[in-house]
């Protein structure tokens, strides 16, 4: 039940942001890592890296979507995500909004002058999956509708 929620409120974000939206379902091939977003936005698939961990997809107004993999080789946790990220001291990046769960840590904020959401899903197989999407704060009303839908359809295997 709790899939299917999901998916109706993705395609309701969608709906209220284009009426011709098409819901794509990303699956990465080294790990497993799934999304789902509007690939009539995230229009400008950029190429797979050499080690083939995730994908990006960039907009004609400045957005972009990362979905992708990590092997958590350091045993972070969401927690110590979370702290760790919280306490960076680089320059043009501010944490705004922070939540971590028993396998699961997000982040919101500003990072070189554009919003970012970030979801990262904790495997019990050793891997970071994670999904993120920035873009220029007077887009705010344009992606904010999205944000959560793309996030809440990250998972695993």
């Amino acid at each position: 039940m709790q899939r299917r929620s999901s998916f109706l409120a993705f395609v309701t974000a969608i709906a209220a942001t284009s009426a011709v939206a098409a819901p794509f379902t990303y699956v990465n091939e080294r790990f497993g890592t799934v999304c789902t977003f509007p690939d009539d936005v995230f229009t400008d698939r950029q190429p797979e890296p050499d080690n083939g961990d995730g994908q990006v997809w960039l907009t004609a107004d400045g957005a972009s979507l990362i979905c992708s993999g990590i092997l958590n080789i350091d045993d972070e946790t969401p927690k110590g995500f979370v702290a760790a990220e919280k306490a960076s001291d680089e320059a043009g990046y501010k944490i705004t909004y922070s939540k971590a769960g028993r396998n699961w840590a997000v982040l919101s904020g500003l990072k070189d002058g554009k919003i970012f959401y970030e979801r990262r899903l904790f495997g019990g197989d050793g891997v970071i999956r994670t999904v993120r999407v920035d873009y220029p704060p007077t887009l705010k009303s344009k992606y904010d509708p999205l944000v959560g839908a793309i996030a809440g359809s990250l998972k695993g295997p």
